[in-house]
């Protein structure tokens, strides 16, 4: 079966498919970011808790996903299904988010926040007018590489029960069906490639040209 005629017999299903892959990884993404980067904000103020919690964020990093998601389904609260592949998705964007978001703000130079500490400004005003628009190039790169981080290992959830495009993988690669297999793996490309080059328009209008951070 050509790969052709594998997408126009299964329209409906890469459809489905497809959006249930977006949608997890917009659900990861999101929730990520409304857990880490305040996280990684907090770790500026002490270098001591945030060696503490970078080095269980890259402990978490360098487990095996397939590992992740069979721990996850043994405990009762998360079982099969988008629960548990949520939770794994979120832990493994702790580390680039809020090792992006630390360094982004610890790379900001001494003698311009000590200038604005002459100058009157408050804590949290020094965070949000200096810390934070200087580092955001760091920062940003640190969610790039999240989201197509996020996009390739969710494809992984199809073996505790997601219906996304990993299951044309692993089913592909059980029935030796090539069109099936470059199917899922075509379709996870695009939409990784696809997020990040949105990110890469949104960085450009967002980011000073001179302070961007080449990848």
């Amino acid at each position: 079966m050509s790969l052709i005629n594998f997408f126009s017999k299964n329209t409906e299903t890469i459809i489905e498919y497809s959006g249930n892959h977006f949608t997890l990884v917009l659900w990861a993404v999101g929730i990520s970011l409304l857990i880490w980067v305040p996280t990684g904000l907090l770790l500026t103020k002490s270098d001591k808790w945030a060696a503490r919690v970078l080095a269980l964020a890259n402990t978490i990093f360098c487990i095996p996903s397939l590992s992740m998601f069979a721990i996850l389904v043994t405990i009762p609260t998360f079982g099969l299904g988008r629960k548990s592949a949520l939770f794994a998705l979120v832990l493994y964007a702790m580390m680039p988010l809020i090792r992006s978001v630390y360094d982004g703000v610890k790379n900001v130079d001494r003698n311009v926040i000590e200038a604005a500490k002459g100058m009157g400004m408050s804590t949290g005003r020094i965070l949000r007018e200096i810390l934070v628009p200087l580092g955001i190039p760091i920062i940003f790169a640190g969610f790039r590489i999240t989201v197509v981080m996020t996009t390739g290992i969710a494809a992984i959830a199809t073996y505790i029960g997601e219906r996304n495009l990993g299951r044309f993988i692993s089913e592909g690669l059980v029935r030796s069906n090539t069109p099936m297999m470059v199917t899922g793996a075509l379709i996870i490309s695009v939409i990784a490639i696809g997020l990040d080059t949105l990110l890469g328009l949104i960085e450009k209008r967002i980011v000073p040209k001179g302070l961007r951070v080449t990848r």
